[in-house]
């Protein structure tokens, strides 16, 4: 299942989707009804690819996945009753996936209370049981916590298909598992941050030699000298140590480029590595070029990219995670495919 939630990471949910496509895959993954319709309409899909909604609906919203032909996940029994009358009064089948929460926290039906949930399932002729899944909560450490969550999540599909003799596609592994817990790859996996070429663990990256996809970069546009103890942008956070050169750059944090990378991050310019200086702005970003001279308006500047930092490393610079840097370049931000 490829993830496509939050138009993709940043990178064009349409756009990654069809690319996704070409390459075999259809199952996608989107976080609630509403970015599974505007997938549905920015993208002609192939015949056999599905979309699953991975937020616990609301009622009003049931008629949307029946009109859309979007698969619902289902944590509860007045939402599986709500889903069964709406596609009862439309002569419709609506597909449905239950999500059990073994440890997460967020959204989910308990294990205890799972066997009951699949039999009111069952027992809805305009329902069809299209998947079980959870969620880990911290895919990363194989051992302990997430090796429970796993046990938990066979006995629930192991106790249904028991129970039914029937079985249902089954899955848990995102990104982090996928790469430290292959026992839960099960009948399908889903990869997120992985498929846009980051680590799980920006901090600890794995053996996986994964690629950048999106390049995260902008132009300079106005280079100045200035002397020894000029101070750089609002509160004065930075200060020239001596006669320096500073390029202006046209991006801030409006376009992605997070305010707490102020005097944190580096950006490439022309093959080279440059500090950031001062606080970053809205619209613009500021660059110490010391003495370099090689840099002039028009140049581009990679914030982040296959010719320059990492995303995973500037968000450990900015203290958060990759996932947040792709998610937060902005619309505004012009998307080229290559």
């Amino acid at each position: 299942m490829g993830i496509v939630k939050a138009n993709a990471y940043g990178h064009g949910a349409t756009e990654v989707t069809a690319a996704l496509e070409q390459e075999g895959v259809r199952d996608f993954g989107v976080a609630n009804v509403h970015e599974a319709i505007e997938l549905r309409q920015g993208h002609r899909m192939m015949e056999d690819s599905r979309i699953l909604a991975f937020a616990a609906p609301l009622v009003q919203h049931i008629g949307l996945y029946l009109q859309h032909d979007v698969e619902m996940t289902v944590c509860d029994h007045e939402t599986v009753i709500a889903a069964e009358a709406t596609a009862a009064a439309v002569g419709k089948t609506l597909r449905v996936q239950l999500k059990v929460d073994t440890g997460m926290g967020r959204l989910g039906v308990t294990p205890e209370n799972a066997a009951k949930l699949l039999e009111t399932i069952e027992s809805a002729p305009h329902l069809e049981l299209s998947g079980i899944y959870t969620h880990f909560a911290e895919s990363h450490k194989p051992d302990g916590f997430s090796s429970l969550q796993l046990e938990r999540f066979l006995g629930v599909t192991g106790d249904y298909e028991q129970k039914t003799g029937k079985s249902v596609p089954r899955h848990a592994a995102n990104s982090g598992a996928i790469v430290s817990m292959p026992e839960a790859g099960l009948d399908m996996v889903r990869p997120g941050i992985l498929l846009y070429g980051c680590h799980p663990v920006d901090s600890s990256p794995s053996s996986l030699p994964v690629k950048p996809v999106m390049q995260f970069q902008c132009r300079v546009i106005f280079v100045k000298e200035v002397p020894e103890g000029s101070t750089i942008s609002y509160n004065r956070t930075w200060a020239a140590p001596g006669p320096t050169r500073i390029a202006t750059l046209s991006a801030g944090y409006a376009d992605g480029f997070h305010r707490t990378l102020s005097n944190r991050a580096s950006v490439s310019i022309n093959g080279r590595l440059f500090s950031q200086v001062g606080t970053v702005t809205m619209d613009q970003t500021m660059v110490n070029l010391g003495d370099d001279r090689s840099v002039r308006a028009g140049d581009s500047a990679v914030l982040f990219g296959w010719d320059g930092p990492s995303a995973g490393l500037q968000a450990i610079a900015a203290g958060t995670i990759s996932y947040e840097l792709l998610c937060s370049v902005s619309r505004r931000v012009r998307r080229i495919l290559v």
